[in-house]
């Protein structure tokens, strides 16, 4: 007996460490570098929102020029492109336009343009532009420059997406996370880590920040264990995706904040106080603290945030705060609509049955979650809910005046991610264990809808870029079809594929964790 209680006593840590394990975080990176990689090929160039200013504002940075000059007559500041990188706004013929393919558009760098680029993002912070431009000092192919930022943004998208993701597996009682961790490579997180736009970056290191200070509280929480993530990795996790959520956009350092207190709030308040309690804490506390205060600074320094906008440019210019969240309170379903998958300048939205494919599975785990949750796991359920709904509005709202309503869903998405991984984290708690049985067979079904949602997507998109959507009135189409680097067919293939291989590896993640689970609990 003895003997089998220490084999027992050295296996089970060992399963239980199964969902932590270095080769989850490996195989997670793997599968959205793919994804990433795939939509930064299929998507045209300048076919991401507001992608043609932030190359421009990449561009110029890595070539010496750290904020955009003022010039008389131009409403925006105007940054000066390096030999080969002239721009044209005949690039962009297909925006707005779905039934037009990106045929229609010149090539960029073709010589037809100017290097004198007007952009709005002229004086944002250079942080995230310095780590992905650096492949335009290496050509002077524009188009092939663009594609290589691309790809590097996914790579720093991909690091702390799988951070997230492995993250979320952590045990002890995990057997819900799976489901809630594949939200995480859903088409419009992939697609915009694919693409030159901070935005990406904002919501794979939110992602990230989520998993992360709810893993670490949890440690100060309870008394260390072996089969979890050791504390300083879990710092390093939270620190990096901190800094760089922080300095991804002018809001960032207010979703730091959102993040850490709600994450606080579901572990509880004695936890964070351990953590004050700890003087290893502080060194990086400091190097967050110093992150952010640097992302203010620079908004403030540099007149990076919005500047008062014209009754033309955006509606609701000069109303009150009250009117603002009003506003967007009632546009809440449009804004889903966004964050679940509207693509291209939001002129590429899905057929409106396809979301369904997303929305069963989110929606019966959150019910299950708020039905046969404790009441602290309730409570962190409605929570974020209540974020991704309350805190745009919020926000939104009070700069409605200045700003007019530019809100898109894109901008929450960060925001959203907490919900699916919120209920997996408060079913996978002791309260959950009667529903236990249900955790592997709904990762199973929920991982093939989400398969099936985001291989129609893709070929969706693919479809209105390369021959264009039909139009709704008379069904024509531009008739030119454009072709993507690899070719259309076999992106599709080889998304699908990928795809289906990562949903099959998390129902496989699913059996196992519910497995461990339950042989801990016997042997816990």
């Amino acid at each position: 007996m003895g003997g089998t209680a220490a084999v027992e006593d050295r296996v089970i840590p060992r399963a239980r460490g199964l969902a932590s394990s270095r080769s989850v975080v490996w195989v997670a990176f793997a599968f959205f570098a793919i994804l990433s990689s795939l939509w930064a090929l299929a998507s045209p160039v300048f076919s991401v929102p507001d992608e043609n200013a932030h190359v421009a504002r990449a561009v110029a940075l890595m070539h010496g020029q750290i904020v955009g000059e003022s010039v008389e007559g131009r409403k925006h500041p105007v940054v000066r492109m390096p030999e080969g990188y002239d721009y044209h706004d005949g690039i962009m013929c297909f925006v707005g336009e779905p039934q037009h393919s990106a045929e229609c558009g010149i090539d960029f760098g073709d010589g037809t343009g100017s290097r004198t680029v007007e952009t709005w993002v002229a004086a944002y912070n250079p942080i995230y532009y310095a780590i992905v431009a650096w492949p335009s000092l290496l050509t002077d192919d524009a188009t092939a420059a663009v594609y290589a930022m691309r790809i590097l943004s996914g790579l720093l998208c991909s690091v702390l997406l799988a951070w997230a993701f492995q993250l979320a597996l952590a045990p002890p009682g995990a057997r819900w996370m799976p489901l809630g961790a594949a939200f995480l490579a859903t088409p419009m997180v992939v697609y915009f880590a694919g693409s030159v736009n901070p935005n990406g970056v904002e919501i794979a290191a939110g992602a990230a920040l989520w998993m992360g200070a709810l893993r670490l509280l949890e440690r100060f929480a309870d008394p260390p264990r072996p089969d979890r993530p050791p504390r300083w990795y879990l710092w390093t996790v939270v620190t990096v995706a901190a800094v760089l959520l922080a300095n991804a956009r002018a809001i960032g350092p207010l979703w730091v904040l959102v993040i850490a207190v709600a994450c606080v709030a579901a572990v509880g308040w004695r936890s964070a106080g351990r953590m004050f309690a700890t003087r290893a804490s502080y060194p990086w506390l400091a190097v967050v603290a110093a992150a952010s205060i640097f992302s203010v600074g620079w908004t403030l320094g540099t007149g990076g945030a919005a500047s008062q906008a014209d009754t033309t440019d955006a509606p609701f210019v000069g109303a009150s705060p009250l009117v603002g969240v009003v506003a967007m309170l009632r546009r809440t379903g449009i804004w889903a609509q966004q964050a679940m998958g509207d693509f291209g300048w939001l002129d590429t939205p899905l057929p409106t049955e396809t979301y369904w494919l997303l929305v069963a599975p989110l929606g019966a785990l959150v019910l299950l979650a708020v039905t046969g949750g404790d009441r602290r796991g309730v409570l962190v359920v409605v929570g974020a809910l209540a974020i991704a709904v309350l805190v745009p509005a919020l926000v939104q709202g009070i700069q409605i005046s200045r700003t007019g309503l530019i809100w898109q869903g894109r901008y929450g998405l960060l925001l959203f991610l907490a919900v699916p991984l919120a209920a997996g984290w408060a079913l996978s708690r002791p309260s959950g264990n009667r529903l236990a049985f249900l955790a592997p067979r709904f990762t199973w079904v929920g991982g093939m809808l989400l398969w099936a949602y985001a291989a129609y997507a893709f070929v969706w998109v693919m479809r209105r870029f390369t021959s264009g959507v039909p139009d709704p009135v008379d069904g024509s189409t531009s008739g030119a079809a454009w072709a993507p680097p690899l070719g259309a067919v076999a992106l599709c293939v080889l998304y699908a594929l990928a795809t289906l291989a990562f949903a099959l590896w998390v129902g496989r993640l699913g059996t196992l964790v519910a497995r461990s689970d339950a042989t801990g609990a016997r042997h816990g």
